[in-house]
């Protein structure tokens, strides 16, 4: 997830319409703030109010696959006990997923050459050492996949004495499943070094276009869930890394709090957490230190 975003103005008169803008369907500002409180009591997701050409444009097509006549209807449908159903595809179609592989670079290098030699040198000697790196608002998948093949290609052979897995959650169901199927584009795939794509992935078909599949190894490595990070986590940890990048700009102040300290209490004792290249802990933790650019050590 990625677009940032604020809450919605709180002046009544404030139009979220465009000017002249003509529309299928009659969308005025109490079916926008509808929408954005509703968003952003299932999710802490805070629609600012420049989104309302997003929102129509990705809930028209909503409209017309239901056979809807207009916004009233729909929102009587999300109000409704026949629109619990619903509710997931709001949240789905309204969360803007932005990803690729080894995206902001610098941090799968500081994993390779900080994290997981700190982490060998901590459990030198140990027979079976826990490694444990959470993707949280993993996407489609890039994320926890590129984690995966650093994990395999910094290890090598030595993954195999390691209990290592890599938890990816996402609040997009349908992410949640792109991400278990692990097939991408080819031309999305740019950012994966030839050899490490060469060794990790496999030729495949998309749409019928070129894809890559991930290999059977990194997909072994990893376990997809469906995951509100403002909803109680059944996970215990403790997590030596978590990734949560573009996800904290979508929530108001108090999620970011509550996010960022429920963090803290599931990693381990000098674990890292990385954070999005337009995202900070300053004013909101003291539970950790800056380790690198939007990298975080816990204290």
């Amino acid at each position: 997830m990625t677009e940032p975003a604020t809450r919605p103005p709180a002046d009544p008169d404030a139009s979220p319409s465009l000017p002249g803008r003509a529309r299928e369907f009659r969308f005025e500002r109490h079916h926008f703030d509808r929408i954005a409180r509703l968003l952003h009591q299932l999710a802490g997701i805070a629609l600012a109010a420049h989104k309302v050409e997003m929102v129509y444009a990705r809930l028209a097509r909503r409209l017309r696959d239901l056979r809807l006549p207009d916004f009233d209807a729909y929102c009587a449908l999300l109000d409704s006990e026949e629109g619990a159903g619903e509710i997931g595809f709001l949240v789905n179609a309204l969360t803007t997923n932005l990803t690729s592989f080894y995206r902001e670079s610098h941090h799968f290098d500081f994993l390779e050459r900080t994290v997981l030699p700190e982490l060998r040198a901590r459990h030198a000697g140990v027979p079976k050492p826990r490694l444990r790196v959470w993707s949280a608002g993993c996407s489609s998948g890039p994320e926890p996949y590129s984690i995966a093949m650093v994990l395999a290609s910094t290890l090598g052979a030595d993954l195999r004495r390691w209990d290592a897995r890599i938890l990816a959650t996402d609040i997009d169901t349908h992410m949640v499943d792109t991400a278990r199927r692990g097939v991408y584009a080819a031309d999305g795939a740019s950012g994966i070094p030839p050899a490490i794509r060469a060794r990790y992935t496999q030729p495949a078909t998309l749409n019928g276009e070129p894809a890559i599949a991930m290999s059977e190894d990194l997909k072994r490595l990893i376990t997809v869930k469906p995951l509100n990070l403002l909803e109680r986590w059944p996970m215990s940890g403790p997590f030596d890394a978590i990734f949560c990048r573009n996800v904290l700009i979508y929530f108001d102040r108090q999620g970011r709090t509550q996010v960022i300290e429920s963090f803290s209490r599931l990693l381990a004792s000098g674990g890292y957490l990385f954070l999005g290249h337009s995202e900070s802990l300053y004013g909101v933790s003291n539970s950790f230190r800056q380790a690198g650019p939007t990298i975080y050590q816990k204290v």
